[in-house]
Formats: C-alpha cells, structure tokens, sequence
C-alpha cells in the first residue's frame, strides 16, 4: 500500500493537527506541571454528579477546576473550527455502536489508569515505562479489532 493510499486526503492536516496537541500538552506540562489526560477530565467531571468515593477522592476533587477549564478550551476549540469553515465530520457508525464503544473505552481508561491521550502523549513523553505497556496493548487491541471487523464484513 502506498503513502497516498494510506491519507488519500493528505497529510498535513494530521501533522497539524499531532503538532497542535503535542504543543498543548507540554504547555500544560511546562507551565504548570500538570497532565492533561482525558480520563482525569472524565472523573472530575463526575466528580461534581456522583457522590460515589471514587470520584469524591481529594486527588480528583482536588484539580477539578483547571480540568474543567481545559475541558472547555477542547469544546471552544471545535466550535472554534466550525465557524472559521472547517466541515464537521459525521460517521456511518450507529448510535448503540458509539455509545457502546464509549463505555468500553472508558472501562478500558478505568483499568488501564488512564486514556490514551494521557498515556500516550504525557506518559510516553515523561518516560513513564507504564504508559509504554498500555500504549503497546492499546494499540495492538485497536489493530486486532480493526482486523476483525474488517474480516466479518464491518466497515
């Protein structure tokens, strides 16, 4: 397969894309030495609903306001893109499928200690041998499920 096969829409909108996070995430980092996963988002957010002692924890009350600042910067940030022209991208996956998925890749947050994201760009760039086991399985689950799919039939 060649490289043109692979983004038959381009590249560069990726790299942009890869540079604006990673840029982002050390920002955080740098500035204010915190880790901007995603998973730590979920359960602050949580965290103001449910009275549950997992997400009552001092370590998850305790940051929860820089959190919800940065959740909304991610929000601003899509809406940001819309009105300046960028298109919105919809999928052919059905509602029960994305939600389902959801729920897995939150089980799989839950379990793992974290998301991708925190992982995979601050655990990975902090060295963290951790993130480097949980980023290996993340990605070989993904590419074993997207080989499945693509043998039964799927997308």
């Amino acid at each position: 397969m060649e490289f043109n096969e692979l983004f038959p829409n381009g590249y560069q909108h990726y790299l942009v894309g890869g540079l604006l996070i990673g840029g982002g995430t050390a920002l955080l980092f740098i500035g204010a030495g915190l880790v901007g996963g995603m998973s730590g988002v979920y359960s602050s957010v949580w965290s103001w609903f449910s009275n549950a002692p997992h997400f009552q924890q001092e370590r998850i009350r305790g940051n929860r306001d820089w959190r919800m600042v940065y959740s909304a910067g991610l929000i601003l940030g899509a809406f940001l893109w819309l009105i300046s022209g960028g298109t919105a991208w919809h999928t052919g996956v059905g509602a029960w499928q994305l939600l389902l998925g959801g729920f897995v890749a939150g089980f799989g947050a839950r379990l793992s200690n974290g998301c991708t994201s925190g992982h995979g760009i601050c655990g990975l760039a902090a060295l963290q041998p951790p993130s480097l086991l949980a980023v290996l399985i993340f990605l070989t689950t993904a590419i074993a499920t997207a080989h499945l799919v693509q043998m039964v039939g799927g997308v």
